[in-house]
């Protein structure tokens, strides 16, 4: 149910302080609320929502701003909600009318707002961003001479990266320890609602015993560690016989825990078929490797780096114009990008009307297929050709210099997206996904993304608007960030009705 005030914003002597004295108008977090167009957004985020039935929903300034604070400054849910208790600044940005030294809401309203929020949400709101630039710009393209298609404009720069999720680095000792642990606990719930009066006998102090002894060594030899995996397989299949038994005893047509523990239940189950076929066929590899149970779905992804050979988390293909860098593919198991080129120069050109000029990217992209296909496009690929050099000739000399040159700056123009990843995963901490789930690990990476491209497009903003009135400033900036925030918004609250109706 809809419960909304006017969200225009209070002048700064309207808020006031417990401890006296007045806001800073010079302050960043001043001047984004002033920019922003809060009406117009929360006219979006209700546009989907009851007037008359349902909860009571929270302020949608309060909501929208919270989540603006959190990727901002790259802070955790429960942080975010404290930053703005003890933030006056924060508070006037949410649209708070003074300050409040207590919670503006539960930290859960994130994972709720990360679980509603699916690709198709970040997908429109990139596509606003991109559009609202192209009209800033009055950009127009170009007929071909008896074509009917717009000419080849732009540079599109591609490439991919893996976003690491917070799990624990993952052994078979470790995964095979964990699986014991939970096994046990599954025996002890069992044993409580059965009608056993002996539990059965599952050796729990002596396989932790020996795990430890193990997991000490600073380096075990091979030997040790199939030792070590084979007691451990031995004792989690001990625990799965008493597993079954308890089952068969309590009988009845459902599993007699909790969801959460059948599920747990699956997940060391499938580990412990994984691991004994690794260890019988003396193997180090399987398809759909299990690394972490408390988050089946992430895989390990080999990307041959010095620091970090393997990498355990997703992988993303992105491309980048301007500046903007859009999420193109994302996937849990390791795929070839260069599959995606195709497909990326295609949504190129959806939101431009027209073919890249130039691809950038590294030689993986260059294949016969999408050199092809890029030819075709009148495109040109910013990459080495295929086959033996030319040779160098008195009359083809100078061309083969603007040729070396013109590869050596296409590599220099492809260092941004390069940049553009190391500025995700160190300041935004990419590398570092902390939600649990498959669907809100995608919406806090898309959420990175998001705020990366929302800062490019302040930047934009201030260049374009340099030398103007701060009057006209204002203005503009709140037009451009209306458009491109409300489509946003209205997104997210269609996609929460579609995955969760009114009661």
């Amino acid at each position: 149910m809809i419960r909304y005030k006017s969200t225009r914003q209070l002048g700064l002597e309207g808020f006031s302080l417990p401890f006296g004295g007045k806001l800073n108008p010079e302050n960043r977090w001043v001047k984004w609320s002033l920019a922003i167009p809060w009406d117009e957004l929360a006219s979006g985020y209700y546009k989907s929502m009851s007037s008359t039935q349902g909860r009571p929903g929270k302020d949608a300034r309060l909501v929208i701003g919270a989540v603006i604070i959190k990727h901002k400054l790259n802070l955790s849910d429960e942080e975010t909600v404290l930053q703005i208790q003890e933030n006056p600044y924060l508070q006037y940005f949410v649209g708070l009318s003074s300050y409040k030294d207590e919670p503006p809401f539960t930290a859960s309203l994130f994972v709720e707002i990360r679980k509603r929020m699916g690709r198709k949400v970040f997908l429109s709101f990139e596509e606003t961003i991109l559009s609202s630039i192209e009209k800033k710009r009055h950009r127009k393209t170009s007929k071909l001479p008896g074509s009917d298609d717009p000419e080849n404009h732009g540079k599109m720069v591609v490439d991919a990266t893996v976003a690491e999720q917070a799990i624990r680095y993952p052994t078979d000792i470790s995964l095979l320890n964990e699986a014991r642990e939970i096994s046990e606990q599954l025996i002890d719930e069992l044993y409580a609602i059965s009608s056993l009066t002996k539990k059965p006998r599952t050796y729990r102090q002596q396989a932790r015993k020996r795990y430890l002894a193990i997991s000490k060594k600073r380096n075990p030899g091979g030997k040790l560690r199939r030792k070590a995996t084979r007691e451990q397989l031995q004792y989690l299949r001990r625990n799965f016989r008493h597993i079954e038994m308890l089952l068969d005893m309590i009988g009845g047509r459902s599993f007699p825990l909790h969801h959460n523990r059948q599920r747990q239940y699956w997940i060391i189950h499938h580990l412990y078929g994984q691991q004994y076929r690794m260890y019988k066929e003396k193997k180090r590899r399987c398809d759909d490797r299990i690394v972490s149970i408390s988050q089946p779905h992430v895989r390990p992804i080999v990307r041959g780096k010095a620091s970090h050979k393997v990498e355990f988390g997703s992988k993303l293909s992105v491309s980048m114009v301007d500046g903007i860098a859009l999420v193109d593919h994302f996937g849990w198991d390791a795929f070839n990008e260069s599959t995606d080129l195709i497909t990326q120069i295609e949504a190129y050109k959806r939101r431009y009307g027209c073919f890249p000029e130039v691809v950038l990217a590294d030689g993986i992209y260059g294949t016969r297929a999408n050199r092809k296909y890029m030819k075709q496009n009148n495109i040109r690929f910013g990459g080495k050709p295929l086959g033996r050099p030319k040779r160098q000739t008195a009359g083809n000399a100078e061309q083969l210099k603007q040729e070396k040159l013109q590869r050596r700056q296409d590599a220099l123009d492809r260092i941004p997206i390069e940049g553009k990843f190391g500025q995700g995963k160190n300041g935004y901490r990419l590398n570092y996904i902390r939600a649990r789930t498959l669907k809100t690990s995608e919406a806090w990476i898309n959420s990175i993304f998001l705020v990366m491209n929302l800062m490019v497009l302040l930047r934009f903003c201030c260049a374009l608007l340099t030398g103007v009135s701060k009057k006209v400033q204002q203005d503009l900036f709140a037009n451009l960030l209306a458009e491109a925030l409300s489509v946003f918004v209205f997104q997210v609250m269609r996609w929460s009705t579609i995955l969760v109706p009114n009661r």
